[in-house]
């Protein structure tokens, strides 16, 4: 990790509302990590994309990074600038975009096409990671 984060409290950047969904401010509320956070982009089109500024959010089955933390991407900082929890049925064309890809139908194409075996659930909860490029 890059940077040290309080223990208490994680300030979000940028606070995002969805309906039914809760932010979580302090990292008391948040879960343990399940990776680490140079693993939430790793495949070469995708870190491209987050480079181009084409990819600003990042969905996982679990929580690979807090807001404010800062990852690299090819020596880009990439700043973390909200993390919160949705199902695959809520999201929509727009959040598909925020993943860089043109529409959902292509979003849920190649998610299973990285993963062959996993079925798409629409109920299945995941961690939404969004995040920008940290030009400072």
């Amino acid at each position: 990790m890059s940077r040290i984060l309080s223990k208490n409290v994680i300030l979000l950047k940028e606070v995002k509302m969805k309906e039914g969904l809760q932010m979580a401010t302090e990292k008391g509320n948040l879960p343990e990590k399940s990776c680490s956070i140079e693993r939430l982009v790793t495949i070469e089109a995708d870190v491209q994309k987050v480079l181009e500024g084409k990819k600003k959010a990042t969905r996982r089955n679990g929580v690979y990074a807090y807001p404010g933390e800062i990852m690299e991407l090819d020596g880009q900082k990439v700043k973390i600038d909200a993390l919160y929890q949705q199902t695959l049925g809520e999201m929509t064309d727009e959040d598909a975009i925020a993943e860089g890809y043109e529409s959902m139908a292509a979003y849920k194409d190649a998610i299973l096409s990285i993963h062959p075996n996993m079925p798409w659930v629409p109920k299945m909860n995941v961690w939404v990671h969004e995040y920008s490029l940290n030009l400072d």
